[in-house]
């Protein structure tokens, strides 16, 4: 099982005195993309969801393939579904420039995440920060511990017990099958019974037999642009486009259905429960303190005698009590750059 290990670590001040204009400069990148890209919210939603359930929120989805290193973005869960590295890459170097090598990549997905979340007409929450950043990939991981929309309900309650999450966090999150998904209607030779029969007569015409799977539909039909919960009143009307989904409903005494009745009865209970578990899955196994690194580059793990370097001259740095930030510099107290506020760099407990 994979425990929230070290998650006291994480603040929501982390960068309050290092990096004091992060969200900021976040979303200005984020909502240059969506004049581009209507599907990018949900996207970066996506991507932190599918980071965190491989061995924590350590942006290991980020790394390409490269020495050592095998991708996870190859991974059967992630083809035709992880999208958007190209604005993680676009927020890492605006956060570099303003910030360099204090922001976690890591951070920078649960951050776009909960900034994606906001910006879509969702809740908001106060996302925990001070990840550090994974130096290797599990695609194997990501092949054995990803929910995938067509597993049945009590394999994916397995896979969220396995990171800590329970059927509340499971029932919330599923609406991170945002916006669009390619499909083919014809599943075992046969539609899905429990498939509301005009739906049904509506994806048949988008969605024929031939098809190649590369058509995408609205998993919300209602209001796809909106993040609100006519998912779950679609759910209640045997409206869910992947089986996955239905099953939270349609399944005969689970203990989802409920939830599903009380989120479809109630878009503020959905909303503060949603939140609630955005902030748990963000703390499933990040590392903190002295582990992992602070990446330059989100593809690439920085080469251990690298970061080394870069780290004690940064300790030189912090020995003078002088940060450079771009436009000018600021006395820190020997804080370490990459610190909030208490969190000294000699006195963080390491885990």
């Amino acid at each position: 099982m994979l425990l929230h290990g070290c998650n006291a670590q994480l603040s929501t001040r982390f960068y309050d005195s290092s990096c004091s204009n992060l969200t900021s400069v976040v979303t200005n990148v984020i909502r240059q993309a969506q004049n581009s890209d209507p599907r990018i919210h949900a996207s970066l939603i996506r991507l932190h969801f599918h980071d965190c359930f491989v061995d924590g929120c350590d942006a290991s989805l980020l790394l390409d393939t490269s020495g050592s290193i095998q991708t996870e973005k190859d991974a059967a869960p992630n083809q035709n579904s992880v999208r958007g590295f190209d604005v993680v890459d676009d927020i890492k170097t605006a956060v570099e420039n303003f910030c360099p090598g204090i922001v976690s990549c890591a951070d920078i997905l649960a951050l776009a995440a909960q900034i994606s979340v906001s910006e879509a007409g969702g809740p908001s929450y106060t996302v925990p920060l001070g990840r550090r950043d994974g130096t290797t990939a599990n695609p194997s991981g990501a092949n054995n511990a990803l929910p995938s929309p067509f597993e049945g309900l009590t394999s994916i309650q397995s896979k969220f017990s396995a990171v800590g999450l329970d059927d509340t966090d499971l029932v919330a999150l599923s609406v991170l099958h945002l916006q669009r998904a390619p499909l083919q209607l014809q599943r075992h030779g046969s539609p899905d019974p429990t498939l509301d029969t005009n739906y049904g007569d509506t994806l048949r015409q988008s969605c024929p037999q031939s098809g190649g799977g590369s058509t995408l539909n609205d998993l919300d039909p209602t209001t796809r642009d909106a993040f609100d919960n006519n998912y779950f009143t679609n759910l209640q009307s045997n409206r869910g486009l992947l089986q996955s989904d239905q099953e939270l409903f349609s399944t005969s005494g689970a203990s989802t259905v409920s939830i599903v009745n009380s989120f479809a009865n109630s878009q503020s209970t959905f909303f503060q429960s949603f939140g609630n578990s955005m902030i748990n899955m963000g703390n499933i196994s990040p590392l903190t303190g002295s582990n992992g690194q602070i990446r330059s580059d989100c593809r690439r793990s920085t080469p251990a005698d690298q970061y080394m370097s870069t780290s004690t001259r940064r300790s030189a740095t912090k020995a003078t009590g002088v940060v450079f930030f771009k436009g000018g510099f600021r006395r820190i107290n020997g804080s370490s750059p990459g610190a909030g506020p208490n969190h000294a760099v000699d006195h963080r407990p390491k885990c």
